[in-house]
């Protein structure tokens, strides 16, 4: 029965939107006029709703430049490699949408190094990497990352609209945000740092420690014998020369020289060396672990503070300066995409957690205020994991790119498209890559906001 209607549902918002193809407008029959004629599109957000802030130098080279498969992939609008801001213009009778900013701030030895321009009369500010608040997110030259993205965080996007249209909106913009997905990613994978470092330095300790243990009880004094093979693991460790064997080899002749000779046969300390590396590989694995686990609940505060960022954002710099037509769509379910589901169940409830905090803020700042209209993405996109055949989808797990560095270079969809595709039919998997939608799943995303504006009748 749920199959049922929700198939049901899909036909009838399909109907609404092919009632309005062309110049869009009302469901009634035979009217085809908007009931609101929107002047221009502005959208301000991460990846998601990037139009081709990136579309330019080796990105471009490589047939790349939105975060989606970039190309047409079979016949129908579903098929055309649009996002789905692109589809929201289409419908509104409105000019595609450009990027307001497009640029790398990269290595220019890859080409990723080419200026950035702002582009007179662009509204589409969302940027690939892009935080609520933070200008460094996944991709900024700040993290390592060759690639350079921008990372114009929402609040200085919407700081730049204001400033090329004279501090106000007229108020007959239809204004888009969705944001908070960089900040989960960018939260989750400090934490996942972190953890490492933890484990590791643990690990390192545990093997040390086992190690040094078991060469010193063959020696005639032990106590002075570890000792001197702890002092001669440190010093061999501190040399930018050194390898795991010749700190292995370090412990072994000082355990010889204090009087266990057998250590320095590869029979005796080979198993020695074995067990230690398991104990380190035990150590490293709770000591990570315990991290995670201690500092989990700081991810979910920080994700509660980015929603409650977004929400004085669209309050306070958007509504107040005017803007009559605010859709702002809340988080979809990162625990279901290809990225989640390679995390362990521990990390995929902390990623619930965290979407959740976001969201929660967003609904408590948002909903029922004038002139807001909260699309609940995240609903939706748990229902298309757990049950995907009314919406087409024939896979939810695994991504239609090929994200093997063999053929993309940067294991993104920013460069994903007809040339590095996985074999057989993907046009309608869920993702592009490990977070990112398909063309497909983006005129999925279209048409689900435009059947939330039917209601709120503003389409």
């Amino acid at each position: 029965m749920r199959q049922t209607k929700m198939a049901l549902a899909v036909m009838a918002i399909a109907a609404v939107l092919a009632g309005c193809s062309g110049n869009s407008g009302k469901p009634d029959a035979g009217d085809q006029t908007l009931r609101v004629k929107f002047s221009s599109q502005v959208s301000f957000g991460d990846s998601l709703s990037d139009v081709g802030t990136y579309a330019v130098g080796t990105a471009k080279a490589l047939g790349g430049g939105k975060f989606t498969v970039n190309g047409v992939t079979g016949t129908g609008p579903e098929f055309s490699g649009k996002i789905w801001l692109e589809h929201m213009a289409a419908q509104f009778g409105l000019p595609a949408p450009c990027a307001a900013m497009t640029g790398l701030d990269g290595d220019a030895t890859k080409g990723f190094k080419v200026p950035v321009t702002t582009n007179a009369g662009c509204y589409g500010y969302a940027q690939g990497g892009a935080r609520v608040t933070n200008p460094v997110g996944p991709g900024n030259k700040l993290t390592g990352s060759a690639l350079g993205s921008l990372t114009v965080p929402v609040v200085q996007q919407v700081k730049n609209h204001l400033a090329a249209v004279g501090g106000k909106f007229k108020g007959d913009e239809i204004v888009f945000v969705m944001a908070g997905g960089n900040d989960l990613l960018f939260n989750l994978s400090a934490l996942s740092a972190a953890a490492t470092a933890a484990g590791t330095s643990a690990g390192a300790t545990a093997f040390a420690n086992s190690l040094i243990a078991q060469l010193a009880a063959g020696a005639t004094n032990p106590q002075a014998a570890a000792q001197a093979i702890g002092l001669a693991m440190a010093a061999e460790s501190a040399n930018p020369a050194k390898t795991d064997a010749s700190v292995v080899a370090a412990a072994v002749t000082a355990a010889a020289k204090a009087g266990n000779v057998a250590a320095a046969s590869p029979a005796v300390y080979g198993p020695m060396v074995a067990k230690a590396q398991a104990d380190a590989t035990a150590a490293g694995t709770k000591a990570g672990s315990d991290y995670a686990a201690a500092h989990a609940a700081e991810q979910v505060v920080a994700m509660a503070t980015a929603g409650k960022e977004l929400v004085a954002i669209v309050k306070n710099q958007i509504l107040t300066n005017g803007a009559k037509y605010v859709t702002v769509n809340n988080l979809p379910d990162v625990s279901t995409t290809p990225s989640g589901l390679g995390q362990s169940a521990a990390n995929q409830q902390l990623i619930l957690a965290m979407v959740k905090a976001f969201n929660d803020e967003l609904d408590k700042g948002l909903n029922g205020v004038d002139n807001v209209l909260l699309v609940d993405v995240y609903s939706t996109s748990r229902d298309q994991a757990t049950n995907p055949d009314p919406y087409g989808l024939t896979n939810v797990k695994e991504t239609a790119c090929d994200l093997s560095a063999a053929k993309n270079p940067l294991g993104s969809s920013l460069v994903c498209n007809l040339n590095n595709l996985k074999t057989g039919d993907v046009g309608r998997y869920s993702f592009a890559d490990d977070v990112h939608p398909t063309p497909y799943n983006h005129w999925l995303l279209a048409r689900f906001v435009a059947e939330k504006m039917v209601v709120k009748r503003w389409l």
